[in-house]
């Protein structure tokens, strides 16, 4: 019971060490594109179990205490609503955090070395236009890889 509500670091040291893991797995989401975070996967959802067992050390450290995992929870999300709060009022900062979005294809031709630098297949890219009723390429005026991985399509008619 000692363990349970005793802290085994100075409470700085939880802010410190959430802090550097945040914007640590921040940067790797961003590195490993739009797509990774716009279609959620059955294997998205283990690497996310298993960041958060790789990290979990990194954040607690040696201690076991309810009091350090609640100020863990506590300071990573007033982190992320500060990202959130500081994307929303600058632009530099959203399109650090968010990225851009990118121009996969306009007027039916299809940017193929686009899609493989965004790490979107064919198949995703055919997907996209069937959900958006299009039926041949050249009927594509654009198609935009939004922030959020989300394919947007265009169409010459509209």
């Amino acid at each position: 019971m000692h363990q349970t509500f005793n802290l085994s670091m100075p409470w700085w040291g939880f802010v410190v060490r959430a802090v550097i893991v945040y914007f640590a797995l921040l940067v790797m989401i961003r590195v490993s594109g739009k797509r990774t975070m716009g279609q959620f996967t059955s294997f998205d959802m283990l690497l996310v179990v298993l960041l958060g067992n790789a990290v979990q050390n990194a954040l607690l450290g040696e201690d076991a205490s309810v009091g350090g995992g609640l100020l863990l929870a506590a300071v990573l999300m007033a982190v992320n609503w500060l990202v959130g709060f500081v994307s929303a009022r600058s632009r530099r900062v959203e399109a650090l955090v968010e990225g851009s979005p990118v121009l996969l294809a306009r007027d039916g031709k299809v940017y193929r070395e686009v899609l493989r630098r965004e790490l979107i297949s064919r198949q995703d890219f055919d997907k996209a236009m069937r959900e958006a009723g299009i039926d041949a390429i050249d009927e594509i005026h654009l198609a935009v890889l939004e922030t959020n991985g989300h394919i947007t399509l265009v169409t010459r008619h509209a």
